[in-house]
């Protein structure tokens, strides 16, 4: 059986062009990181004008991963369908901006707070809601930009 090469975790960069591995990892990862500390700042304003009680359902959380999840839809159709040879939009606003801005770490602490504040029954309808909310709006993103752009399949 022949050995299959292994495929290239960032299809934006082809780690076989000496120059493009050098120049362009240090290219991805300062956008990343820029596009990071916009997202993350993003969270932690709405986080902070948004905040939640003990044992009440924490919007703010739920609405970052949802409107993130929705706009990572959008961008996705954008990229792919739209914007292909912009090797660097990806890497700032999927997983820069997008990255830092969605925050499903939390909402996983946001359970176990509801948890141990008494409320398991809003803990498990918030844990739903959060992954069923968050695929439908990546599938609603993608959905509308390919039927605003006309590429509807």
């Amino acid at each position: 059986m022949e050995a299959q090469e292994p495929m290239a975790v960032d299809p934006d960069i082809d780690l076989h062009v000496p120059k493009q591995a050098r120049e362009l990892s240090a290219a991805v990862v300062a956008v990343i990181s820029a596009g990071g500390v916009l997202g993350s700042l993003s969270r932690y304003g709405l986080g902070e004008a948004f905040p939640h009680g003990p044992g009440s359902w924490p919007w703010a959380t739920w609405l970052i991963n949802v409107g993130g999840c929705l706009l990572i839809g959008v961008l996705m159709v954008l990229i792919g369908e739209l914007w292909p040879d912009q090797r660097l939009i990806r890497p700032f606003f999927g997983v820069g901006v997008l990255g830092g801005f969605t925050t499903f770490s939390t909402a996983t602490i946001d359970v176990q707070q509801l948890v141990g504040h008494g409320a398991a029954g809003l803990a498990l309808l918030y844990l739903g809601g959060t992954l069923l909310g968050a695929l439908f709006a990546a599938a609603a993103g993608t959905a509308v930009t390919r039927l605003a752009l006309g590429r509807l399949s």
